[in-house]
C-alpha cells in the first residue's frame, strides 16, 4: 500500500484525499485547519503552518510517505515541494522554480512572449509607479490589471468591471506597486477579454500532457455573473470533454498552449513540470486566449474532474513524478458535472466567520450527489466557518441541467448563516453561454 501525503485541507484537498483512498493509497495529511472529512479519510494528519517546508517534511519523512501531492498555491511558493525531494520524497506536484508559471504572472507572460507561444494577449510589464501613467494614456484598449504574484485568486480587475475609468486603473496599478497588493511587487496590464471562459486541467509527467475535461468556473459572487470576484462559486463539465458551447479545436489549442509553455519552462529555466497544470482560457472572436495558468488542480473544478475520473489515481501521481503516464487509464465516465459552493452570507467582502454549521451527509448522497468541506474546522465535535468558501456540493448526470437539479437540491442539507449561486448551471444559464458564445464568433442566430 503506497503511502501518500496530502498538503492542504480544502475541497480541492478532500476530493484528492477522497482519490487516493478510492485508489487504494495510504493517506497522510498535513493541514491548516482539521478538515473533518480529510482527517476521517487519513491513516494519521497533522495541523500546522503548510508553508513551513522543513517541518512538513519532517513530519512526512517520520511517516515514510512514498508519494507526495500538494493542494494550493501557497506551499508551492514557498518551497514545501523542494524541501519534500530534498528528504528523498517524490512530489507530483512541480517545485518552486517550475510553480512560477502561476506565482509570477510576470515571468509566464515574459516566457510565453520569448518562445512565441500561442494564445497570448497583449500585454505590459511595469516595475515602476513612474510608468503607469504614461502606458495607461497611451492606449485605447479597455485594460486588465493583474497583480504579478499570488493574490488568493481575487486580485484582478477588469476595466467596466471593477475599474470604471483610466484613474481608477492608474490607482490600483501603484497600490500593486506598492506593495499593498499580492506577493510580489510588479504588475501586469493586459488587453480586456471579451468571450467566454473555460478551464483546461492536465496531466503532466517529465514527457507526456494527458488532458481532462473542460470546466467552466463562476468567480462573480452573486446570480447573473454579477458581484465581487471570488475564489470561486462552483463549475460545470459537460459531458465528454467539451462544453456544449465550445468546441474540440478548442480544447486542442488549449492543450497546444500548455505543452508549449512547459517546454518553454524547461528550455527557460531547466526546470521540468510535473503534476497538474491549469490553464484558465477565454475563447474570443481572434480565438482561444490563456488568461493564467495555476500549478495545481484547480478549486472548485478539481471536484468537477475527480468525480468523473476512472483510473488508479496513485499511480497517475507515480507518473508524473517518474514518467509513464500513456500506460495508464485516464479515462473520465461520461457524465456532466455541477459543483455548487456554499460560502457565508457577505463573501467575499464581509463574511460571517466562526459559524457553526451543521451538515447532513448522509441526505446529500441520499440525493446522489456528494459533499466536500472546504475552509472549515473542526472544534469540539461542531463544524465552523472560517470566512471563506465553506462547503461544496457536486453531482453528475446525462446533462448539465440534470447534474445541477441534483446539486441545487442537495443545498438544502447544509444549514447554517450560508448562501450560493442557484443560476449555476441551469439551463437558462446554458443557453445564455450558447448564445454569447455563437455571437463572439459572428455565427448568425
Amino acid at each position: 500500500m503506497t503511502k501518500v501525503l496530502l498538503v492542504g485541507n480544502g475541497a480541492r484537498e478532500h476530493a484528492i484525499a477522497e482519490a487516493v483512498v478510492n485508489s487504494g493509497g495510504e493517506l497522510y495529511s498535513y493541514m491548516s485547519a482539521k478538515n473533518p472529512a480529510i482527517a476521517k479519510l487519513s491513516k494519521e494528519f497533522a495541523v500546522g503552518d503548510t508553508c513551513k517546508p522543513a517541518e512538513i517534511a519532517k513530519w512526512a519523512a517520520s511517516k515514510k510517505a512514498a508519494i507526495a501531492v500538494i493542494g494550493p498555491e501557497a506551499p508551492l511558493e514557498a518551497g514545501v515541494v523542494d524541501a519534500l525531494e530534498k528528504s528523498g520524497i517524490a512530489v507530483a506536484s512541480p517545485d518552486k522554480s517550475a510553480a512560477r508559471l502561476e506565482t509570477d504572472k510576470a515571468f509566464t507572460r515574459g516566457l510565453m512572449k520569448k518562445y512565441k507561444v500561442p494564445g497570448t494577449p497583449i500585454f505590459k510589464i511595469l516595475n515602476d509607479i513612474g510608468e503607469i501613467d504614461g502606458f495607461v494614456d497611451s492606449t485605447d484598449m479597455e485594460l486588465v490589471v493583474k497583480p504579478a504574484g499570488l493574490t488568493g485568486g481575487k486580485g484582478v480587475k477588469i476595466q467596466g468591471e471593477h475599474l470604471k475609468d483610466k484613474a481608477e486603473i492608474k490607482a490600483y496599478a501603484k497600490e500593486v506597486l506598492s506593495g499593498k497588493v499580492g506577493t510580489i511587487n510588479r504588475v501586469v496590464i493586459e488587453e480586456k477579454l471579451v468571450g467566454e471562459e473555460f478551464t483546461l486541467q492536465a496531466f503532466v509527467s517529465p514527457d507526456e500532457i494527458l488532458g481532462m475535461p473542460m470546466v467552466q468556473d463562476h468567480k462573480r459572487a452573486y446570480d447573473g455573473d454579477v458581484g465581487p470576484n471570488t475564489g470561486g462559486m462552483g463549475s460545470y463539465t459537460g459531458k465528454g470533454y467539451v462544453l456544449p458551447f465550445l468546441t474540440k479545436e478548442d480544447y486542442e489549442f488549449g492543450l497546444k498552449v500548455m505543452r508549449e509553455a512547459v517546454r518553454a519552462l524547461r528550455k527557460e529555466t531547466g526546470s521540468t513540470y510535473k503534476g497538474a497544470l491549469y490553464g484558465q482560457f477565454i475563447v474570443t472572436s481572434n480565438g482561444p486566449k490563456l488568461i493564467e495558468f495555476n500549478a495545481r488542480f484547480g478549486d472548485p473544478e478539481a471536484m468537477n474532474v475527480l468525480t468523473l475520473f476512472k483510473g488508479d489515481f496513485v499511480d497517475v501521481l507515480e507518473a508524473e513524478f517518474a514518467g509513464g503516464l500513456d500506460g495508464l487509464d485516464v479515462s473520465f465516465a461520461d457524465k456532466a458535472t455541477v459543483c455548487k459552493y456554499l460560502v457565508p452570507i457577505g463573501y467575499p467582502e464581509k463574511p460571517q466567520k466562526g459559524a457553526e454549521i451543521t451538515v447532513d451527509e448522509a441526505a446529500v448522497k441520499k440525493a446522489g450527489a456528494r459533499l466536500y468541506y472546504a475552509s472549515v474546522s473542526e472544534q469540539g465535535g461542531k463544524i465552523v466557518t472560517s470566512g471563506s468558501r465553506a462547503v461544496a456540493v457536486i453531482a453528475s448526470g446525462d446533462s448539465i441541467s440534470a447534474a445541477e437539479k441534483i446539486a441545487e437540491r442537495s443545498t438544502r442539507f447544509v444549514k447554517g448563516p450560508l448562501e450560493h449561486r442557484k443560476d449555476i448551471g441551469t439551463e437558462d444559464l446554458i443557453q445564455k453561454r450558447t448564445a454569447h458564445m455563437r455571437a463572439v464568433r459572428g455565427v448568425t442566430l
